[in-house]
């Protein structure tokens, strides 16, 4: 008897789990800015902010996977005093759109692209924090000529360089990562994102519901695409060919990509790398003084 019931059980659950792929593989969301304003562009709808003045030399900051254009807030404030300073949400991330699919780098880039053109911004110091810096990477090779110069920020210069904690990975199982995902409490998403930082920094409540604001889609995709362009050509090699001035900067107690992989971009012909003491993933939020002085001092050696 016992049994029966162990087993209809199992059924019923195996039942909801596999509606709930359905229901959340299908699942989009229409852009929502919370931060700056809705720019429609061919493929698709991304939120945008721009501070500072327009006359000024352009720097774009895009997020990482499951951030934000919140994530750069303090490093934009540090920064238009003297910039024209351009924060975009990647498809699929905080108040963009999230459609059932357009998630690959390459993509990304377009869109971002048709954001810059958008606001006027014909070439930029272009600033991308972990997979903030394929989507650079992928501008500057579609668009060389709208780039100044490249910063990237603890993003893994090949597939192996980079790994998430153990229930992140579940996430991308599935059917059992849909089902995690409206599982997961605040404190647990809380505990992964820890994981971005070096030990000891508290979460800030706002990149919780940057996670919150994703759909298992846009989450799943984002992270597949993300590999499938590493996995295809590591950047140092991109970038290499790319031949744009490159600055790299990392934190040094990185706990999702291992710092000493940050070295093989020394093999861009060029390239300067940075070290961040005392900071983990995401020095932009950890140290954003010595952060926004490092793009700060790179951008005022590029042309315009």
């Amino acid at each position: 008897m016992i049994k029966r019931l162990l087993i209809g059980f199992l059924a019923a659950v195996a039942v909801l789990l596999a509606v709930n792929t359905v229901a959340t593989d299908r699942a989009t969301k229409p852009p929502s800015a919370d931060l700056g304003h809705t720019y429609v562009v061919p493929g698709g709808a991304l939120q945008a902010r721009y501070d500072g003045d327009h006359g000024n030399r352009p720097i774009v900051l895009l997020h990482g996977f499951a951030g934000s254009m919140h994530w750069w807030s303090a490093v934009a404030e540090r920064l238009a005093h003297r910039f024209y300073v351009v924060r975009i949400d990647l498809l699929g991330h905080g108040g963009s759109a999230k459609p059932a699919s357009g998630y690959s780098m390459p993509n990304q880039a377009r869109l971002v692209a048709g954001v810059l053109r958008r606001l006027r911004v014909r070439r930029a110091v272009v600033v991308g924090h972990s997979m903030g810096g394929l989507v650079a990477t992928a501008l500057a090779e579609q668009r060389p000529d709208m780039i100044d110069g490249l910063v990237l920020v603890d993003s893994p210069p090949t597939e192996g360089a980079g790994k998430l904690p153990f229930l992140a990975r579940l996430g991308f199982v599935p059917v059992l990562g849909e089902a995690l995902r409206h599982l997961a409490t605040d404190g647990m998403i809380r505990g992964q994102l820890e994981r971005e930082f070096a030990p000891g920094f508290k979460v800030p409540d706002q990149f919780v519901r940057d996670f919150h604001r994703m759909t298992y889609t846009s989450y799943d995709d984002s992270h597949a695409q993300a590999s499938k362009y590493l996995r295809q050509k590591p950047l140092p090699q991109r970038l290499a060919a790319v031949g744009k001035p490159l600055l790299a900067i990392f934190g040094a107690e990185d706990r999702l990509v291992d710092p000493a992989s940050q070295r093989k971009y020394s093999a861009v012909p060029g390239a300067s790398l940075a070290p961040i003491q005392g900071a983990g993933h995401s020095p932009m939020v950890e140290k954003p003084d010595q952060v926004s002085a490092l793009i700060e001092r790179f951008a005022l050696t590029r042309t315009r």
